[in-house]
């Protein structure tokens, strides 16, 4: 029988270290504070920034959220963050997407002050996932990682297909794999087998944004699947890359919801503790 690798209990583990980092920041003056920049008009942005404010209120950590109308300018935009980036008593700044089609993502994540950069989407963060400098890492390809090693499942010397190698996800997950000393093959949408590197996988990550990316033919039984993947269905419901068949076959397999994405946002707030801390060794010049 499958082993479903829910990230509940790894994402409480992560929340009980942040609480405590949190405490020992406020005895020492310091009052953790992260902004949250959504702009209105998508549904499922304005929901994830609701929860990331119920979790932040579970942790002690002071939440800003700060709602733009659809047809904010981007210099309207960039001066917020501009601001956020000088305030003192903001720690760390998250911007909620997909923006509306006149605005660049990119551009808006550029300007974020790469200290402050708890999603890590600033060149400089990405820069860091490369090299394996200090920096904020992107929270999902954290979490993908730490959900298969608690689960007990090792990636030294592990056979690993990753599937998809967007900017987001895949790119910086191929980089963590490979300091986990993994043997890592990249799959993409030019791949004309992925079947084949899936048979001699021990391990495979899914970050495409297609459902049923992974069917249950191209599946062995001792594989082990980590779905990285979140895509809306008609009706509302929400879906992995990885077909429901698929992962009943496979040996485990992440769900959707309720698995990478719980503890992507335990590791966000984990990430907004470790922020603080290099901003901190920045002002001492330490």
């Amino acid at each position: 029988m499958s082993t479903i690798m829910k990230a509940k209990e790894a994402a409480e583990q992560v929340y009980d270290v942040v609480r405590s980092r949190v405490e020992a920041l406020k005895e020492g003056g310091t009052h953790p504070l992260l902004a949250v920049v959504l702009l209105a008009g998508d549904p499922a942005s304005a929901y994830y920034a609701q929860a990331k404010r119920k979790i932040a209120e579970r942790l002690g950590i002071a939440y800003r959220l700060h709602t733009l109308p659809a047809d904010t300018s981007e210099p309207a935009l960039l001066e917020l963050i501009a601001g956020l980036n000088a305030a003192p008593d903001v720690h760390g700044i998250m911007l909620e997407l997909p923006l509306p089609a006149h605005l660049s993502a990119r551009r808006i994540e550029r300007a974020i002050s790469p200290a402050k950069d708890v999603d890590g989407v600033t060149p400089a963060n990405k820069l860091a996932v490369l090299t394996g400098e200090p920096g904020l890492y992107p929270a999902t390809p954290q979490a993908c990682i730490t959900l298969v090693k608690h689960y007990g499942y090792a990636l030294e010397g592990a056979n690993v297909t990753l599937i998809g190698r967007g900017q987001t996800v895949g790119l910086p997950l191929f980089h963590l794999l490979q300091r986990e000393q993994a043997t890592v093959t990249v799959c993409h949408s030019r791949t004309p087998d992925i079947a084949s590197h899936l048979a001699r996988a021990d391990l495979a990550f899914v970050a495409v944004g297609r459902p049923d990316t992974v069917t249950p033919d191209m599946v062995h039984p001792g594989l082990v699947l980590v779905d990285a993947g979140i895509n809306e269905l008609p009706g509302g419901s929400i879906a992995g890359d990885i077909s429901p068949a698929a992962g009943e076959r496979a040996a485990a397999c992440s769900p959707v919801p309720g698995g990478v994405g719980t503890l992507t946002t335990a590791i966000l707030f984990r990430n907004l503790m470790d922020a603080i801390v290099r901003q901190q060794s920045e002002v001492s010049g330490a």
